[in-house]
Parts: C-alpha cells; structure tokens; sequence
C-alpha cells in the first residue's frame, strides 16, 4: 500500500472509529482519605474469572483509571501506610466508566471486612460461557513455533481444534472463525500459511466465545477470538524485550516499548523469527519447510478530555516460507514457496456523551496479499498463484446505560476488492483423467460487499441475566443475500450454591471463505472436468444452542460444563490443491454438530495452579459439494459422492487437554501438561502401497485404514520458568519447555479428498528470555 493513500484514508475515517471488546468497560478509581482529599497510593485490582490482575498507582488526587476491563467481578485491595487496609468488590458492566470511590479511614479507628478472590471466581451474572485469557497465562505460555503463537493459546481452550498448518476449528467449523483486534473484525484466514501472525507477546488479554455470541459480530460464528493490544502503564517508559530459540534452527526476537505522557501515549512493537518447520510436514523427515516471520506496529492515544479518546496504528506483518515436500516430490526436486504480506491502518474515536451515553467510531483500511510459486521439478504440477485484496472497514455503535439495561446499537460497512491469479501446468500425466488440459491459467477481480446493523440489551433482574438480540447482515460479492439473525442468551445465579446455569440461542449467517472463492465458483473449471457441477459458494445459514453451567468449589476451583448442537445449511469447508497449502472454500449441503465440554480450573490454590478439560464432538456433514478446485482422481470421486453423508473432517470425538503448575519458591516455577486427541477422520483415495510412497512407513503405522481414522494423538509436554532478577523498575525471567516429550510421531491429518496430510512436531526444546522495564 502507498504511504500517502493509508495516510489520507486515516485521515477520512477518523470520524468513525470503535470500543474494543463487546463486553468490556472502564473503571475510574477515586480514593480519598477521611476529610475527602486525594491520596496517592497502590491499588490493586483482580478478578479470577477474567485471569486480571494488575496494579496501578493512583495521582496526588488519588485518580486512577482502569481502562479494557472484561464484564465481571472485581476486588479492590489497598493497603496505605496509616490507614486501615481494604478489599471490596465491585461490578464493571457497562461500556461507560464505572465511577468508584473508597474513602480510607485511619488504622487506629476501624477495621476492615476482608473480602476473599474466591469472590471473584466465577461471574455470576455473565449470561453465556466466555473464556478469559490474562496477562498471566499469555506470559507463561508454553512455547510456539514462529506464525502460530496466539493460535496455539486458543487451541489450548476446549471445543477448538486443529487441522493442518494451525488452522483452528471451533466446534467442528472449518473457516468460520474470525479474530477482534482492538475492536476489528478480521475475517480472513489467520493460519501460518494464509496471513502474517498476530505475535501473543504482544496481547495484553483476550477472550473466546463459542455460543452466547453478541449480535455485534457476525459473518465468521463458529468461534470469536476478540484480542486486546492496548496494554494500560503508568507514566513513563515502559516494554518487554523477549529472545526465544529452540529446535529446528527457530529463533526469534520480540520489542515493545510504550511512552506516556500527560494525556499522550505513543507505543511502537516489532519481532522477527525463523525456523526449518514453519507448516506441518507431510512426511516426518520435514523436507522443505523454512520460514521466515516479521512485523512492525505503531500506536498513538490521546485523551483530549475525560469524555474524548483518539487512537492511531499502523500495523505491517509479513510471512515467506516453503511447502513441505512428499518423499516422491523431494526426489523429484520440488520446491515451492509462499508469502503473505499485510498493511493495515486503524483510527477510533470515543465520545462519552453524558454518564449514561458513549459512542465509538472504528476505521481500518488494509492491503493483504498472498503467492505461491513452484520451481521446474514440481510434480505432478507446477501451479503459481497471487491473490490480494484491499479492504475498507467502517463501524460506529452507542452505548446506553438504563437503569438494568446496557443497550447497544450500530452498523458496519466492509468493502473488499479482490483480485485472483492462479495458473498451473501439469508435469505427471498419469496422475490426472484423460483429457485434462496440460496448462490451466485463471484471473478474475471482483468487489465484495457486506454490511450490517445490530441491536442488543443486556438485562440484569435479580438473580437472573438475559442478553438478547438482533442483527442484519447484507451480503454481495457472487450472490447477493440478505439475513435476520436473533440472539438470546440467559443465565441464573443459584448464590448458596455458588452455581450460574445459562442457555443460549444463535442464528448465523456466515459468509464463505473469500481466499480463491472467485476461481472456486468460476464456470471455467469445468474445463478441467466437465462432470463436476460448479456453482458459487453460497453462506451458511445455522442454529447454534447451548445449555451450561459453571460452579465455584471451595472458592478455589472453576467448573464449566457445556452442552451444544448446531445445525447449518451449506456448511462451509475447503479442497487443498493437492499438497500446496492453497486451499479453494466448498460447502456441503448441510451439517449436523454436536458435542459436550468441560473444564475443571484451578486459578491459585497455595502454590498449584493450573486446569484440566474434555471435549467430545460428533459432527456429520452432506452431499453434495459445490465449489472447490479438484484434480485428477480427486475430480473424479467428487463426481462420484453426490448423495449420502459422512464425519466432517474435524470430527475427533475425544480431546483430553491438561497443565498444573506447582510455584517451588517466590521465583521458581515448574508446569507439566498434556494432550490427547481420539484421532481426525479421512477420505483417502489410494491404497496402502501409494501411501507407503508418498508418505513412509512411519506415517502408514499411525494411519487405522479399516475405521478411516488417524490412530489417536498424545504429546505430554514440560516447563521451567524462573526470575532471575526483579527490582522494581525491572524484571528479568526465563521459561524453558520440552514438547511431546513421549516422543511420538503425531499424525494430525492424513492427506483425503478434502484435507490434506500434517505431522506434529516430535520431542522439541525451547528457551524464552524475557525483559521487563
């Protein structure tokens, strides 16, 4: 993208610009001391429901302001020099400013009543399940290969899973997932090999719904991943600097550093990294697979008063890597690569109108891009692609706050232009039907057009909670569609019990996969094979519901417990080319989702921390399939399976995930944790002496060829974690981990008609060093 054009569209749409989280808020402290006047003191402030836990320090008018707080129950804990310490607890529901003041008393006058975190260790009156992830868990995370570090975070949490290359699947969903940053929806494919990654060191906080979603979001339902970046520090300068490395030659480095002053806050980002096992390799000896990340980030906020916020970014990302090679391409000499680059620009705006009205403006232009290129010797085709969009995002939204009800209402525009060019020769004939043309070349622009209004209101009557809604989504891009989604979500709080049961309803529209979808319902595949019907990728339209509870123990431990089942028409899903990591968005004509979840958590209980969650899923999907790029036999069996059904490609029935941490002193800390899959189903279209070529002995032993199962999956992994030096103005820590320390070869996929093959990685080692100040 052009300097001067990101410059001018900021300036554009810097009258429309957006809050962060839907379900966030700001608390604006006062603290007093008995004649009314202002102390400048510590202030401590954490939820266990939300993993928050951060201090601040108030000015010399004893002011302090907390801004990004997820919805739920916080305790306040103070402890001056002379005065009588206190613990409250206090409630942030709203997206206007909780005003909160404590006036402290003298020490020799009073007493205080001690109020537990086990107050805040589940939220009673949050109407649907939500995963919190803090400050704490995303420092102490286990180690990440380069591209895949925020992904690896949500695939920890159960429902998610993933398939090849970290693409990550919420209840079975293939492609419908979309990340939140800052307050932006980001609708496209964010797995390594689809757009540079979002670094995890550079998160402050992030949260995770799989039902009960607010009728803000749309398009994208099978998961939601809202990510927060903006970090709140005291005046001054302040960062991280993070140096990691580990197996297959990975390295990297990480810098944050962020500068307040007065009302200004100016904050500048960047890593790189590399490694020799960027993707999932086909085939265990990993042939061909480098990689390279790096991004850059600037942030700008100003307070201009206490009723106006403006924020800048630009962001810059980029990813070049190779395509893992089978045995019988390696041999041939087949190397092919891929890049993906990204330019975004993002402005918002916040007004506080009165203490019961906000309104927030949101802007973003961005340019994206991918390619993949193949050198003479690939086989069985030697295939080029380039695919770039640019996108224009605009929303504005109020909130109102009305006595037991927090009203919110607004619209969105986006606005993509995309533009498509793959072309292909075939170097092995006798991989393909008869007939099929030895070159095939495509290119095709198109505008996609969406937007959407919304509605909703969270009601709070005693013991219950209701969170209802409506949206409306307009979608033209090769179809034009129109969709009314309602939402409704309800909780009660059983307080004897310390027990919330909820029960939430979800219709979605949700728009297909926009990477190759132009080329994908093009006409001109058929002639590649005229017997395949091509039609455009149509939305998906879903009911998703959910019924639940969570429960606190002895005010130390969380228990979550979910059941679901989801219904969709045109169920999105995607063909891969053969094994290029360039997939093409198919649908099927219907599918059928169900399952159940549960998650035992231990936020702190003396010195153990840690959870344990088991996930089970059934998902069943139907012919016919419509969209795709097949070749070769592929073309033909897609031709063949036109009626029946079979489990989608993300149906694992069991997934087992655990990690305890055990602090061994103040500075010392060791983890352990594991995971266990039951196995991915697949559709291979060879024989066991064509697997054996193309993927060795080694993978065929994983591979159960009677059920059409991966054999099941189990990596158990370790950690050490330590401070080795902390002063006040500086902290210095260090994290050592060892993954699948069994040591077992790990088949994730297993390449089939409409997915491809992947490998785990086997045991590897990793060292963080990390920088405070």
């Amino acid at each position: 993208m052009k300097i001067r054009y990101l410059v001018l569209s900021l300036v554009l749409l810097t009258g429309s610009a957006a809050p962060g989280q839907s379900n966030s808020g700001e608390l604006r402290l006062k603290i007093t001391d008995p004649l009314g006047l202002g102390v400048k003191t510590r202030v401590e402030l954490l939820s266990e429901a939300n993993q928050y836990r951060a201090e601040f320090v108030t000015d010399d008018a004893g002011n302090s302001v907390a801004k990004r707080l997820p919805f739920g129950v916080y305790q306040i804990k103070i402890g001056q020099e002379g005065f009588a310490p206190v613990s409250e607890t206090l409630e942030v529901r709203s997206a206007l400013p909780t005003e909160y003041k404590v006036q402290l008393r003298l020490a020799s006058k009073t007493a205080t009543v001690t109020v537990r975190a086990a107050d805040t260790i589940i939220d009673p009156y949050r109407p649907g399940a939500v995963e919190e992830l803090g400050e704490d868990l995303i420092e102490n995370r286990p180690a990440s290969l380069p591209g895949r570090s925020l992904q690896d975070l949500v695939n920890s949490q159960p429902g998610w899973l993933y398939e090849g290359n970290a693409v990550l699947h919420p209840r079975g969903s293939e492609y419908q997932t979309q990340f939140v940053v800052d307050g932006i929806p980001l609708t496209d494919n964010r797995s390594p090999s689809f757009g540079p990654e979002i670094e995890a060191d550079d998160v402050d906080s992030m949260a995770i719904y799989t039902a009960g979603f607010p009728a803000e979001y749309g398009r994208k339902m099978g998961g939601v991943i809202e990510v927060n970046t903006e970090r709140d520090v005291p005046p001054g300068l302040h960062g991280d600097v993070v140096l990691t490395g580990g197996s297959f030659d990975t390295g990297g480095a990480f810098a944050q550093a962020q500068y307040v002053w007065g009302h200004n806050a100016f904050g500048v980002s960047a890593d790189g990294s590399m490694t020799d096992r960027y993707l999932n390799p086909v085939v265990p000896e990993n042939f061909t697979n480098a990689g390279t990340t790096g991004d850059f980030t600037a942030r700008y906020e100003r307070d201009f008063t206490k009723s106006d916020h403006l924020s800048l970014l630009v962001r810059h990302a980029l990813s070049r890597f190779e395509i893992p090679s089978e045995q019988i391409q390696e041999t041939a000499g087949q190397l092919q690569n891929g890049d993906n680059l990204e330019t975004m620009g993002i402005v918002s705006y916040q007004h506080i109108f009165s203490p019961d009205v906000v309104a927030d403006l949101r802007g973003m232009v961005r340019d994206t891009s991918s390619d993949l290129w193949s050198n003479e010797f690939s086989t069985p085709t030697i295939a080029f692609l380039n695919n770039n969009f640019r996108e224009g995002y605009f929303k504005g939204s109020i909130s109102i706050h009305h006595g037991r009800q927090e009203w919110k209402a607004g619209i969105e525009s986006d606005t993509l232009s995309l533009h498509e060019r793959f072309n292909d020769r075939i170097t092995d004939p006798t991989q393909f039907d008869p007939g099929t043309p030895a070159t095939f070349s495509f290119l095709g622009s198109h505008a996609d057009l969406e937007q959407s209004a919304f509605v909703q209101d969270m009601i709070r009557l005693g013991a219950w909670t209701v969170s209802a809604g409506l949206r409306w989504d307009h979608y033209q891009l090769l179809v034009i569609r129109n969709a009314v989604s309602p939402r409704l979500a309800v909780a009660r709080y059983f307080k004897p019990a310390d027990l919330v049961v909820h029960a939430s309803y979800d219709r979605a529209f949700q728009t297909p996969s926009f990477e190759n979808i132009l080329l994908s319902s093009s006409p001109t595949i058929q002639s590649l094979n005229p017997n395949v019907l091509r039609l455009p990728v149509l939305p998906s339209y879903g009911n998703y519901f959910e019924v639940g509870m969570t429960k606190g123990i002895f005010g130390k431990v969380r228990l979550e417990a979910n059941y679901y089942r989801r219904y969709a028409n045109n169920y999105a899903d995607d063909d891969q080319l053969l094994n290029t990591a360039v997939s093409f968005p198919i649908a099927f004509e219907k599918s059928v989702i169900y399952g159940a979840e549960g998650k035992l958590e231990i936020p702190e209980w003396g010195r153990f921390s840690g959870f344990v969650s088991y996930s089970y899923m059934v998902g069943n999907v139907w012919l016919p399939v419509t969209g795709g790029l097949f070749l070769g036999q592929e073309a033909t069996d897609a031709t063949i399976k036109v009626t029946g059904h079979f489990p989608d490609s993300q149906d694992q029935r069991n997934t087992v995930r655990g990690r305890v941490r055990f602090q061994i002193n103040k500075r010392l800390w060791a983890a352990g944790g594991l995971e266990y899959g039951s196995g991915l189903p697949f559709e291979f279209d060879g024989n066991v002496a064509e697997a054996l070529a193309q993927y060795g002995q080694q993978v065929v032993d994983r591979i159960n060829f009677d059920r059409g199962r991966v054999k099941p999956g189990l990596s158990v992994d370790a950690s050490l974690g330590a401070e080795i030096y902390k002063t006040e103005r500086l902290s210095v820590r260090m994290q050592a981990d060892v993954e699948n320390l069994n040591n077992r070869l790990n088949v994730i996929d297993f390449g089939g008609l409409f997915s491809g093959n992947a490998i785990g990685p086997p045991r590897s080692q990793s060292l963080r060093l990390t920088t405070s100040f």
